[in-house]
């Protein structure tokens, strides 16, 4: 890629976007619920689909785990019908207690119940990996949509809340897939199993328990209801949570300058009491959940006792059979439990994945086209015909421009602050495309290139630098990621980066920092520019590319940028025009037009808008 990537920058509070844009509060309804739970959770078993032999087998030895622990309790209670009759029989003097047969029910029990446990360890060990996989698959899938949106989508939604959807959203489906799925599986069986040994034992103690059952559905419907919007505007709040610390963070040494720390800890209170609230809710909520079903559950229990003492008494029903129904008891309301709480986790999950689904469903860049125009060596003829955008219908910023460059052509684009002279360089790189018009290279509408083979031709320097975490062997080397490292210092010498390098601690391998802190701003502005260099691009972007630099560096730069012009089309931003002055053609915007175009010289000489902009930098200066 020889463009040069333009760093996102801090948008604080002295000037910039904050998160109340549209990836702030308001983009939400407070306690807005998920908009389509069922939906969500049929794009997830969706999403489930390539892994659903694995899942059916994890079902399989869900199931067996399950059986094998339900058996359990009925067999042990043949022991302790056994242990109890012999215990009753050596009291009237007429025989003893059987261990033998005691003995090999409990083998029994302990063997089925060791068969369970692993049966268990397998299904879990299975999930694990089908749950890990499915999120490196998401986060995949959100980075290469990152790839695909159109800058629109960024300029109207924080870096934080991007941030939550590929983290927290992520990790919370990814921890519901690898321990509730399972928990429901198991639960369900249990329920169904437990149901039926009761039935085998005593349809007058089922009957009894079940009048219990309704008690909990309605409890679990009424938490489910309570819960749900605390869930989502967890969620929420949590990504503008991240997004107001990633902001502030970036933009630490601009909040200070400007005493700002008041107001952003102000702003950050303001997320975390709505986050806070909303969890507390949320956690206290579906925290009932356990403590109430447990005292529903023991209203049954308390029902089998009495019911099952008289029962014996009559003797409808053995010892061992009340012992084996009173586990059968607690082992039914706790799976009834464990899917009520699990439906909470659930509405969480159906929270944070409909946020997932609803990033990957973002509008994408427009396609390139079927059949792309290839060209193997591009010339650098530049016409912008008819050109309008805006970056919203209501409000066009570009208008009627018009502008025709010959391949090798210095172009110098001025104008004042909002004329849209950064904004042309942004619709001929296709970050946007235009409203109406066209723009052509070579004579061909640069929307019938593919974006890649478009961007191949041109090099930007930009007045925002962006250096990432790595040496500044590998940062020079972006511009060309197959040069050697001879060419990387080839192209550091032309920049005069090479000087400056050799002064730093370990000189080409030393690592640049993750905030870039550890070296100057001009060195960044020069390794940026080196990266061009090395790029050797057709078409070149100087957006005030030396307003970082001292004096000195910038005549040495200065040198430096017209050799690497020579033969090329170059497009240069300038706020100083004391540095176009060379420029083949200058193009005077106002207002998204072209007001005035021609030399420098022809310029000053009409007396027009240019010589205002020209004149007015020297009476700031003589002021």
């Amino acid at each position: 890629m020889n463009n040069q990537a333009q760093k996102p920058q801090p948008r604080g509070p002295m000037g910039g976007r904050g998160p109340m844009g549209h990836g702030g509060p308001g983009a939400f309804m407070k306690g807005e619920k998920p908009r389509d739970f069922k939906g969500t959770m049929l794009k997830l078993i969706q999403y489930l689909g390539r892994y659903k032999w694995t899942v059916a087998i994890v079902m399989l030895f869900a199931i067996g785990s399950t059986v094998f622990s339900i058996v359990g309790p009925k067999i042990l209670g043949k022991a302790t019908t056994r242990l109890f009759e012999g215990v009753m029989a050596q009291v009237a003097g007429r025989g003893a207690i059987d261990f033998t047969y005691i003995g090999n029910i409990l083998l029994t029990v302990l063997a089925l119940y060791l068969v369970s446990t692993a049966f268990s360890y397998i299904q879990g060990w299975i999930m694990a990996n089908v749950s890990t996989n499915i999120a490196y698959r998401m986060r995949k899938d959100i980075s290469q949509k990152i790839n695909r949106l159109p800058l629109k989508y960024f300029d109207g939604t924080t870096h934080g809340e991007v941030l939550s959807r590929i983290t927290n959203d992520v990790d919370t489906v990814n921890q519901t897939l690898s321990q509730s799925l399972t928990q429901i599986i198991t639960s369900v069986v249990t329920v169904l199993g437990v149901l039926v040994m009761m039935l085998s034992i005593n349809w007058l103690l089922t009957l009894a328990t079940l009048l219990t059952l309704p008690l909990s559905v309605a409890f679990v419907g009424l938490v489910i209801g309570r819960s749900q919007k605390y869930f989502k505007q967890q969620q929420e709040y949590l990504g503008h949570v991240n997004g107001h610390v990633e902001e502030m963070y970036g933009g630490h040494v601009v909040v200070k300058v400007f005493n700002g720390e008041e107001e952003s800890v102000q702003k950050f209170d303001q997320y975390n009491n709505v986050l806070y609230d909303a969890a507390w809710k949320a956690n206290f909520i579906s925290g009932m959940m356990m403590p109430v079903m447990n005292f529903i559950g023991n209203l049954g229990y308390v029902v089998v006792c009495i019911l099952g003492g008289y029962l014996a008494i009559q003797k409808a029903i053995t010892v061992g059979d009340i012992q084996a129904f009173i586990q059968y008891v607690r082992t039914f309301t706790q799976p009834i439990a464990q899917l009520a709480n699990t439906s909470n986790v659930l509405q969480q999950t159906a929270a944070a994945a409909e946020r997932v689904f609803a990033f990957m469903a973002e509008a994408e860049e427009i396609p390139d086209a079927a059949q792309p125009v290839n060209l193997a060596c591009a010339e650098g003829r530049i016409e912008f015909r008819d050109v309008h955008f805006g970056y919203s219908p209501d409000k066009i910023v570009i208008n009627d421009f018009c502008a025709e460059v010959e391949p090798g052509q210095k172009i110098a684009i001025v104008g004042p602050t909002g004329a849209g002279k950064t904004t042309m360089v942004k619709l001929l790189m296709r970050f946007y495309d235009v409203t109406r018009g066209a723009i052509l290279l070579d004579g061909h509408d640069i929307r019938d290139f593919a974006r890649g083979d478009l961007r191949c031709n041109f090099g930007m320097v930009l007045q925002d630098t962006w250096l990432y975490n790595a040496t500044i062997m590998e940062n020079i080397r972006y511009g060309r990621p197959d040069a050697s490292d001879e060419e990387v210092i080839a192209a550091a010498k032309a920049a005069h980066v090479d000087h400056f390098v050799h002064t730093l601690p370990e000189g080409y391998n030393m690592v640049v920092n993750e905030e870039a802190s550890n070296i100057s701003a001009g060195q960044m502005q020069l390794l940026t520019i080196a990266r061009a260099v090395l790029a050797d691009p057709k078409i070149l972007i100087l957006d005030e590319a030396t307003s970082s630099v001292d004096t000195r560096t910038e005549v040495l730069i200065q040198q430096a940028m017209d050799q690497l012009m020579k033969g090329r089309t170059s497009f240069i931003i300038a706020h100083r025009l004391s540095t176009i002055r060379n420029a083949d053609l200058i193009l005077v915007m106002r207002d998204g037009d072209i007001v005035e175009q021609g030399s420098h010289t022809e310029l000053l000489g009409r007396g027009g808008f240019y010589a205002e902009l020209y004149n007015s930098q020297f009476e700031a200066a003589g002021a």
